[in-house]
């Protein structure tokens, strides 16, 4: 039996309009991975409820439910699919292919959390206009990520990995927390090359402030 047929008790939790949400959504769908999505309201605080908390104490989306395991933290729910569903593609299991990949990891954790995700925070959900500091700080890390995208088409190599999962919603809508995309040709072509891959399913857009 495929893991598609199998994995048939899986449950979302997530907002559509998250990054972090869609990095699963996105994954769930590459894998074919058949699920349930669960809108979480955030605005009318469903995230900070008993049962929610009861999921995860930190309140925050996504949370995964696969069978009797609950998981919170996308990048955590990256690695558990790449691991139980998606072979070695997605998560090498060499050394120094597992330290590339988390290496990208925490920069989706990092950087590209305070940086293109918070700007669009500011502007989508804060109604503000784009804050010069934070599209500064994208602005750097998309130019360390053109720079590495110019000697392979993925961040980790040829093939795509949860690096490229993680990193790519919050790239992709970098333009709605006011950070252009146009100096940044191997980014644009990255993001072009995922979402050319089968099941590819994009994030819905949100309108410039």
């Amino acid at each position: 039996m495929s893991a598609a047929i199998a994995a048939t008790d899986i449950r979302l939790h997530g907002l559509q309009l998250s990054g972090h949400s869609h990095r699963i959504s996105l994954f769930l769908s590459l894998l074919q991975l058949p699920h349930e999505h669960i809108e979480v309201d955030l605005p009318g605080g469903a995230h900070k409820r008993p049962e929610f908390l009861a999921m995860n104490p930190f309140g925050q989306v996504p949370v995964l439910q696969d069978g009797a395991l609950t998981l919170p933290d996308s990048n955590a729910i990256l690695v558990y699919l790449a691991k139980r569903y998606g072979g070695a593609q997605w998560l090498p299991t060499d050394s120094v292919g597992a330290a590339r990949v988390q290496r990208w990891l925490s920069v989706a954790a990092g950087p590209l959390a305070s940086g293109p995700a918070m700007a669009r925070i500011h502007v989508v959900f804060g109604k503000n206009q784009p804050d010069p500091a934070l599209v500064e700080r994208s602005h750097a890390l998309l130019a360390v990520m053109d720079a590495a995208l110019a000697d392979s088409p993925f961040l980790v190599g040829e093939a795509p990995t949860i690096a490229d999962i993680a990193c790519y919603s919050y790239t992709a809508h970098a333009p709605e927390g006011g950070v252009g995309l146009a100096g940044y040709p191997n980014v644009c072509a990255w993001l072009a090359r995922i979402e050319a891959l089968p099941h590819f399913v994009g994030m819905p857009a949100t309108p410039l402030a």
